[in-house]
């Protein structure tokens, strides 16, 4: 065990919350977003969700693409925060669920945000409005000061 600078303790290899599932074990998978490598974690486990849901390659990668953006949008800008990979089934399809939190300072201008080209960093700013591109749903609930949320679905087709 090794003491973290806000004083929990880690045994293994870092990570003072390793990603936990909810439940069941099929149930909905939390992956905190507090280091740098929480978001490869991220990639892959959004890998292993898109697979079992039955995405084809092309949609795994645009899951995959989407999660991506999110959670690095929520450790950078949001300061942490966490990610909740949900399996998604209405009306008899399939698919998977994004819920991407920080308690940031929340987004001041979301209809700027979400337009390409903008960025608050040194990206090219495609994050928010490219994540939207990639999923069939994308809502975003922010409030200034309050944090982020971002709920997003993608379905198999």
């Amino acid at each position: 065990m090794r003491p973290l600078a806000d004083g929990r303790h880690t045994s293994d290899g870092g990570h003072p919350d390793p990603p936990q599932r909810a439940g069941r074990d099929d149930g909905p998978l939390h992956i905190p977003l507090i280091t740098e490598d929480d978001l490869l974690m991220v990639r892959h486990a959004v890998r292993s969700a898109s697979v079992a849901v039955g995405f084809s390659i092309i949609d795994q990668t645009r899951v995959i693409t989407a999660a991506s953006e999110l959670a690095r949008n929520a450790y950078v800008h949001g300061g942490g925060g966490s990610l909740t990979i949900d399996s998604a089934r209405d009306e008899g399809r399939t698919g998977l669920r994004l819920t991407i939190s920080d308690h940031g300072p929340g987004i001041p201008d979301l209809a700027a945000a979400l337009t390409d080209g903008y960025s608050t960093g040194v990206g090219l700013g495609h994050g928010l409005g490219g994540a939207r591109r990639l999923m069939d749903e994308f809502e975003v609930r922010t409030e200034p000061g309050a944090g982020t949320t971002i709920i997003t679905t993608r379905w198999r087709r």
